[in-house]
Parts: structure tokens; C-alpha cells; sequence
């Protein structure tokens, strides 16, 4: 038995009757996170304010899925809007559930390489700046607590193991 307890703009919130347990499932459509490579050795990250929070993360640009969207499609034009720069090359590099024991969201992670700088269209209210630093930098961050973005970390640590040098 599935009971819609809440629709909103990008998520909705079904309670689920499960072997006699009611659970709350947060239904999200899915994001694409992008790692862009801006040199052989730099990475562009964003300072991003998260009212969730009350902080500025530092993070991968990353954005929503929007209806019938493909994920490198919304990958591509997530990373023009968030950081201006564009890719002539957008490659899956992973995919994961941050949190399925509450939520059915998928993320879809790109690396995105020849990049063109531009001006960013941010959405209004969106308080976002680049932040261009080497991968062993990025590295430190994780490892020093200032990277806290799940996303990011899981990217960052996946690629520099399994992508980095080959």
C-alpha cells in the first residue's frame, strides 16, 4: 500500500506499507553531479550556500533532473549555470544512492573535460562561487573536514581511486 503523504516542487513523500512497517519514502527524480577537469591537475568546485544547513558547502556543481531529462543532459547545462564553463565532454564516471534508507534518489556523476569558460546563469537566490583547486587540494579538503558534501566526497575519493591515472 503506497499513501501520498506530500507533493512538492522537486520531491514528494509517500508512506509505504512494507511486511506490516509503515516507512516515509521521500520519492526525489534523481541529480547529476559533474567533476569538472579544468587542467590536467585543477578541478572546479563551488562555494554553495545551503539554506538546509545554514552554510556554504563546498561541493561539485550538481542540479535536479528535470522531467524526462537525461541525466548528461542536465549534467552539461548544470555545470554551465553553476560554474559558467563549458564541456566538450560530459563521461559517466559513477552512479550511487546517497541515503536509500529514507529516499529512491539516484545520482549520476560525470566528468566533465575541455572546458570553456563562461558566464554562469545561476538561478536567482543562489549564492555560488568557484572555487578552482589541484585534485591533491581538493584531496586535503576531504581529509581535513572542510569538503562535508557527501556527493563531493564520494565523488572525489571514487575518482582519484579508480580514474585518476588510467
Amino acid at each position: 500500500m503506497v499513501d501520498r503523504r506530500y507533493e512538492g516542487v522537486r520531491f514528494a513523500v509517500d508512506r509505504v506499507v512494507h511486511d506490516g512497517r509503515q516507512r516515509d519514502i521521500v520519492r526525489h527524480p534523481g541529480a547529476a553531479v559533474i567533476l569538472p577537469i579544468v587542467r590536467d591537475d585543477q578541478i572546479c568546485l563551488i562555494r554553495n550556500y545551503r539554506v538546509s544547513v545554514e552554510e556554504a558547502l563546498i561541493e561539485l556543481p550538481a542540479g535536479t533532473l528535470e522531467p524526462n531529462e537525461p541525466p548528461e543532459v542536465t549534467a552539461a547545462r548544470e555545470l554551465t549555470e553553476e560554474t559558467g564553463y563549458a564541456a566538450d565532454s560530459v563521461e559517466l564516471l559513477m552512479q550511487f544512492y546517497p541515503s536509500p534508507g529514507i529516499m529512491d534518489e539516484r545520482m549520476f556523476v560525470y566528468i566533465a573535460t575541455w572546458l570553456t569558460a563562461g558566464a554562469p546563469a545561476r538561478e536567482a537566490g543562489e549564492e555560488i562561487e568557484n572555487l578552482v583547486v589541484s585534485r591533491g587540494e581538493a584531496l586535503a579538503m576531504i581529509g581535513d573536514g572542510r569538503i562535508k558534501d557527501g556527493k563531493t566526497i564520494a565523488a572525489l575519493l571514487y575518482y582519484e581511486r579508480f580514474r585518476a591515472n588510467s
